[in-house]
Formats: C-alpha cells, structure tokens, sequence
C-alpha cells in the first residue's frame, strides 16, 4: 500500500500551473503558489516538494495539457 506524505494539486494553464499541497497528517489544504508550465519549473517544483523523502501524490486535470504532465511526472519517478 502506498502512503504518501504530501498530496500535490495542479491546475494546469497553457502558461502556467497553479500549486496547492496538503499534508498527509492533515490540516488545510494550502496554495503553494504559480510556476511556469515548463518541463524545467516542473522537475524543479517536485525536486523541491520530494525534498526529504516525501512521497508525493499529484492530482491534475486530464485535459490536453495533462497528457505531458502525466508523462514527464511518469519519468520522474512520481508514479
């Protein structure tokens, strides 16, 4: 069984990527802030967010824009 210690929530733009993270052990969901969606914003946002060993569940939209989300976070190592 997974357990994750952060759940990530990505609301994918053609521009950019709004952030939002709750912890696994609870408390509010809070906004993390916006990146650019770029490959390199993203490697960056999860490097920072996997910092420690945190395990990291990431919700996004399955839209047009999420396909090269889910595979770029696929090579990541983030599912």
């Amino acid at each position: 069984m997974n357990e994750f210690s952060k759940y990530v929530g990505l609301d994918v733009h053609k521009a950019t990527i709004a952030v939002s993270i709750a912890d696994s052990a609870g408390g509010e969901p809070r906004f993390y802030g916006e990146i650019t969606n770029t490959p390199v914003a993203i490697a960056k946002l999860m490097a920072q967010l996997a910092k420690g060993g945190a395990k990291l569940s990431v919700c996004y939209e399955a839209g047009c824009c999420g396909y090269v989300i889910y595979r770029q976070l696929t090579k990541l190592g983030h599912f």
